[in-house]
Parts: structure tokens; sequence; C-alpha cells
């Protein structure tokens, strides 16, 4: 009788730790092969490997989808390059991120797009998406640069910024037709800029430079209103639209009345709303605070805890915006940087909570993985476990236990405002396509291993 052949190696196999999805926790084996989840099961079910790791005591997670950074090149690289970045994300657990447009240049037009993805793909050490930008000039260029391989496109709602102008109505409802025809969601930055230019002027007329001016400035009815006014406009051409950092209560029952009628809405939050109000001047320094839009007044972190958790809010993103700490502590807040780095404190904040009771892993998984893949059109590729998927996986130990500290952040502007915070849970492994790409808080992957992901087609 005929021995059967000898079974086919394997690039690797994960073995005794506990497999978590949204629903489940199971504990499981994982085999990998050429950077795709090859099999799930026992272990002695699996096919043998080159290489095994073994996860016992360990939490085997989906690789975090942060679809809100700004990673800075071109343009800003004092700030942060795209080797610092992703190496902060790699030990952070998040596995894919997406670029916004406001470098310099913008990512405005297929040039720019090509540029970007030139300094990308030479030092991530993640898989990468990059937003186009949509403003009031390049409507014509929107269908080139999806072909050209943006991964969505950004509308700047509430920008004073003039590298990133808010376009007129006209040209936002243009664009959400370009966007509906190709199918491609579009994230906004809701807030009304003619609302804001006008208390800012009137702000600044009055001789205001302290820190309480920045939220006079961003009330919540410039949010409030502008969510309102996306929710409209898309229902009416069809698109589909993300709000990001949503940072109100009071916009969640227009998001929750929005969705009810059927618009093809998700949301966002991000850690700095959830854990952070104005109280945290005092400990931080009242125009380190600033960021757009602001973190708000004790009384909204709860709501929109609730609403993340219920699925009003669909995902967990970071608006991670390095700077240096000088930026965000000049006198007079206009002048002050808005922004923090989030990419690596975002999933041990979480885990803390986790920790704590006050969320599943599971939801987290929900939040951080699966929700930002289906609303960007990568799932099942990525934000979950299954065969098929792409391999990136990360180990979390719940044990692990310290403290945020911004100099052992791995971003250039590590100016945190979660400095001191006690954590309980990290990642301890992160494999992006099946390549370990940080190990034990230390960044190990390979500059240009990244890849670039692209809309739907």
């Amino acid at each position: 009788m005929t021995p059967p052949p000898p079974a086919r190696l394997v690039d690797l196999v994960i073995t005794g730790g506990l497999v978590v999805a949204p629903e489940t926790t199971v504990p499981a084996a994982i085999a990998v092969d050429q950077g795709r989840i090859v099999a799930i099961g026992q272990p002695d079910a699996l096919p043998p490997a080159r290489e095994t790791i073994d996860a016992t005591g360990l939490f085997v997670l989906p690789g975090a989808i942060d679809v809100h950074v700004h990673f800075r090149e071109p343009g800003f690289s004092h700030k942060e390059t795209w080797t610092s970045a992703t190496q902060a994300a790699a030990v952070g657990g998040v596995t894919t991120v997406f670029d916004m447009p406001n470098t310099d240049p913008p990512t405005g037009s297929v040039a720019a797009l090509e540029q970007k993805h030139a300094i990308a793909a030479a030092q991530a050490i993640v898989d990468f998406g990059l937003y186009g930008l949509i403003g009031e000039t390049n409507l014509d260029q929107l269908e080139a640069m999806a072909q050209a391989g943006a991964a969505s496109f950004k509308l700047y709602m509430g920008s004073e910024n003039p590298l990133v102008p808010c376009p007129c109505d006209g040209a936002i409802v243009e664009a959400f037709e370009i966007m509906a025809r190709l199918g491609i969601r579009c994230t906004v930055h809701a807030e009304n800029t003619p609302l804001l230019s006008w208390r800012g002027e009137r702000l600044r007329a009055a001789g205001r430079t302290d820190a309480a001016a920045h939220l006079e400035q961003h009330i919540d009815l410039a949010a409030v209103e502008a969510v309102s006014r996306t929710a409209v406009f898309a229902e009416w051409t069809g698109a589909k639209v993300h709000i990001a950092h949503e940072s109100t209560r009071h916009s969640l029952p227009h998001i929750r009345f929005a969705k009810d009628r059927g618009v093809d809405m998700t949301v966002e939050t991000c850690p700095h709303y959830l854990f952070l109000s104005t109280d945290d001047g005092a400990r931080l320094g009242e125009n380190f605070m600033r960021v757009k839009p602001p973190v708000r007044e004790p009384g909204h972190a709860g709501p929109l805890w609730n609403a993340l958790l219920d699925g009003t809010i669909d995902i967990l993103s970071t608006d991670h915006a390095p700077h240096l700490r000088a930026e965000k502590m000049r006198p007079v807040i206009w002048d002050c940087a808005p922004g923090f780095p989030g990419v690596e404190t975002s999933m041990v904040l979480m885990l803390a909570e986790v920790s704590r009771g006050c969320l599943t892993l599971g939801q987290y998984v929900r939040m951080a993985c699966e929700a930002p893949a289906k609303a960007f059109g990568l799932y099942p590729r990525k934000g979950v476990l299954a065969v098929g998927a792409d391999a990136d996986i990360v180990l979390v130990d719940m044990e692990k236990t310290g403290r945020v500290a911004a100099d052992g952040l791995h971003s250039i502007g590590n100016a945190t405002p979660f400095e001191s915070f006690e954590i309980r849970g990290r990642p301890v492994r992160t494999l992006v396509r099946g390549a370990t790409v940080a190990l034990d808080g230390r960044p190990v992957g390979t500059p240009g291993w990244g890849r670039a992901v692209t809309a739907p087609r």
C-alpha cells in the first residue's frame, strides 16, 4: 500500500490562543500561508508549518484598521514620517491605516496621489490606503484618482486650512453624485465652515487668545448642522458617507434619524472624545488640548460611549495627528497645533476598559476591525480571522500592565494627552499578512512591507 504524500508545509501556525470574533471567543489554531489564513481549527487538524508561534495565554485578534490618520508626509516630516508612524501603528496593533489628504501638496490629483504612494510604499511596515481630496476645482479628477488607487475620498466641510478649503454646497452635491456613481464611501469632516469662520473672526476681534475661545468657536451646532446636511445630501444623491471624529452627544439623534431613514452613513469617534473632557486642560495645559473638533465639556463622553457600544457610532478610529510638544504649547490658542498621536495608544486604552468590564474583546473587534473593513470595502479580506483573509493578526496579553508614556511612543510628534494613563492588556505581537512587524513593544517590520489597499471596484 502506498503511503499518502506528506502534507504540504505552510508558512506559519499560531497555536494555543483564544481567537476573538465579535460574537465568539474560542480556543483555536490558525494556519497561514503566503500571507493569507488557510485554516482555523484544532492544532492536530492543521497542516505542518515552517514556523510555529505559541500563543498560550494570549488572545488572538484581527489587526485593527484605523481609517483616520495623518502621517504627515509629504510636507511635514518634522512631525512624523511614514516609517515612524507605521512603526507606532504596528506596536499599537494597527495593521491597516487610511491616510488623510491634508499634506503638502494635498492629495487632490493623480500626481499628488502617486507621489504620496511612492513615499508610503517605500517606508510603511503596515498596509495603507490613501484618501483623495474633494475640492471645488478637482471634481473632474475624482474618477481618475479612484482608478489610480485612492482608497476613499475626504471632504472637509469644516476647514479653515488653505491647503484643504471647504467646497461650496453645489460642489459637495456634485462630489456626492460622483461618489455614488463610483460606489466609494466619502469621509466627511462635519462642521459648518461659515459658522466657524464667523465666530472665529468675532473672537479674534475681541482679543480672545485663551483656550476657551477654541471651544466657543467650534460650538456643537457647527457639528450638528453639518451632520444633518451631510445626511440630506447623501440621501438625495445615494452617496455612502462616513462621519469623521464625532465629538458631541448632540449629533447622535440626527445620526440615528439618518440611519433610520436608510441613509448609508457610518460614523466614527476617537479615544480623546471618549476618555477626555475640558476638565483635563488643567492637567495637560489648556492650549495643549486643542483638537478639531474640540474635546468637549463633561457630559459628552458617556453618550458617545453608549453610542459606540450600541452601534449608532460604528467605528473607533484615532485621528492620529502628531505634533511636536512646542507646537502644542504656544501661548495663543489660534497658533497651537490641533491634534494628538493615537495609533499606538488606542488599543491599549480600550483593552484597559475591557479589563474593567466596560466592554468585551468582541465588541472591540467589531468597532476597530470588522466595522471599518465592512464600511470601506475591505471585508472579508481584512477585519476578520477567517479562511481566505489576510493574516493581519494581533496577539494580546491581557495581564500586561503599565502606564502610557510619551517617551516610549514611536511617533516623532509623541505629545500624548494620555500620559500616565494606567493600562492593562497590551498587543505583544503584530503580524501583517503573516509577517511579524512588532514584537513585545518593538517595531521589527521591514520598511516597504506595507501594501496599498484601494477602494472596491
